[in-house]
């Protein structure tokens, strides 16, 4: 199938990946876009894990606030102050200080839970599928599913991306690492809201805040 110029342009304005990428990627899924999509999706995770291990001290601090409300901080690291200061990376880090006012992640990564945390969890889920009465022989089973959900929730990483649900922050983050050349960790953040702790009428900050940036 002959690859267009309009073809690419779509893919690039799809994934952010470069002009010539795009054509290859396309090239090798024989025209389809969806394929071509994931081939470059799948390079950009290769590409993302060979720079893994390389340090990454500089960056910036990030801090959004919507509506007076929900306030975050974020750290997020690169290798050089250079990359620091691009608007792609900039944008990347805004981005993900939204995703943190409007999700509510208790943790970067789930290396980061604690394991008395993840215990407790874990004894949590279990009664619960006993009192659903369900049988003993799958209960191990179903928490282990339901942990794994756990993880989605409250792990940064493992969560949608609110701008696009199809992927995962971890995704963006691999894009990003791809795309810009560097080694990206987004390193820790803060996350407040207005009475939080006080008891109050029940109001769904986060809910709100994740409609309005999903809408933009």
């Amino acid at each position: 199938m002959a690859i267009t110029a309009a073809m690419v342009k779509e893919l690039r304005e799809k994934t952010g990946a470069g002009m010539l990428d795009c054509k290859k990627a396309l090239t090798e899924a024989n025209g389809d876009m969806e394929k071509a999509v994931e081939i470059l999706r799948e390079k950009g995770l290769a590409k993302a894990a060979k720079k893994a291990g390389r340090i990454a001290a500089e960056g910036i601090v990030e801090a959004y606030i919507h509506g007076g409300r929900i306030g975050v901080i974020v750290e997020i690291n690169t290798e050089t102050d250079f990359v620091a200061k691009n608007d792609e990376f900039k944008v990347f880090a805004k981005d993900i200080a939204m995703q943190i006012a409007a999700t509510n992640p208790q943790y970067v990564s789930r290396e980061q839970v604690p394991q008395d945390v993840i215990e407790k969890e874990k004894e949590i889920l279990r009664n619960q599928a006993l009192n659903e009465g369900k049988p003993e022989k799958i209960v191990d089973k179903m928490v282990q599913g339901r942990i794994e959900k756990y993880f989605k929730e409250v792990c940064l990483l493992e969560q949608p991306f609110i701008k696009n649900p199809d992927i995962t922050v971890q995704d963006l983050l691999h894009e990003k690492i791809a795309k810009i050349g560097e080694n990206i960790s987004i390193r820790r953040f803060v996350r407040f809201e207005v009475g939080e702790g006080i008891e109050k009428k029940q109001e769904n900050f986060a809910e709100e805040v994740a409609k309005q940036i999903a809408n933009k």
